[in-house]
């Protein structure tokens, strides 16, 4: 049942993931003309997250309630637009595959519990977050302070840490980000990374504590600097072209809120220490 909920806001998902940044756009154009007093813009605002409909990208036409199937349809229509036969983006049902994926995990590791509610929110803002960034290198603040706020939160119950953890994580989470971007723009002059990263591994620390920032921010920096080194080969790119950091981030987080002991403990038993 997770895993079927997982698909339908995975599907959701996918709208957001496409509309938000383009609203975010639409909104900053809007707010820089008005600050500096000029004319305004005639350019119609992009359909919001909910009431305008499913659509093709290419040929615009509504999409039927048949063709929006998490996966099935995707599948069904063999990746073409069932109206123009373009081809549709991979990431359709890929997202609504992962989200699936996970939030099936997230209810088999704490069960039908408080728990597993906050984590599968937990879940499927970091697809949102992730998904964004990888598109766009945006991480939109309406997205990582809530997340920090929920995990701030959870805390008071407490879901996963006590609150002091939490408080802690948050602020360590954030200054320690803060402070690496600062370091490394004095010494080469260029910024290595954005605020955003600063703010959703805030929220890492708001959910998991101040312990989980070390596993956390190793095993993000690991995976994308491997699938950064593999990704900038394989496109002929050198080492100069940025790239999100903040999908590695949210596969961590994730990673250590669902196995976070586990990994600790067999670390270790490894090596020797326990």
């Amino acid at each position: 049942m997770a895993g079927v909920l997982g698909l339908i806001v995975g599907s959701f998902l996918n709208v957001v993931i496409l509309r938000l940044p383009a609203r975010m756009e639409w909104f900053w154009k809007r707010d820089a003309r008005e600050m500096l007093e000029l004319a305004a813009g005639d350019e119609a605002a992009p359909p919001d997250l909910v009431r305008k409909g499913s659509h093709c990208p290419h040929c615009k036409h509504p999409l039927a309630a048949w063709d929006n199937i998490p996966l099935l349809s995707w599948l069904s229509l063999r990746g073409r637009c069932r109206y123009c036969k373009a081809p549709i983006s991979i990431q359709y049902p890929l997202v609504e595959l992962l989200c699936g994926i996970a939030s099936a995990i997230v209810v088999w590791k704490f069960g039908v519990t408080w728990q597993a509610a906050a984590g599968l929110v937990f879940t499927w803002m970091l697809v949102a977050a992730a998904g964004i960034d990888f598109r766009t290198q945006l991480l939109p603040d309406s997205l990582t302070l809530p997340l920090l706020w929920l995990g701030l939160l959870a805390s008071l119950v407490p879901l996963f840490v006590p609150a002091h953890e939490a408080l802690v994580g948050a602020a360590a989470g954030y200054l320690s980000l803060w402070a690496v971007y600062w370091l490394f723009k004095l010494a080469t002059g260029k910024e290595g990374m954005g605020y955003g990263d600063f703010k959703l591994f805030a929220a890492a620390g708001a959910w998991m504590g101040w312990t989980a920032l070390l596993p956390v921010i190793i095993i993000a920096a690991l995976s994308g600097a491997i699938v950064g080194i593999v990704m900038l080969r394989v496109r002929g790119q050198d080492r100069s072209v940025p790239f999100a950091f903040g999908p590695f981030l949210a596969i961590a987080m994730w990673i250590w809120l669902i196995a976070g002991n586990d990994i600790l403990a067999a670390y270790l038993r490894f090596t020797g220490l326990r």
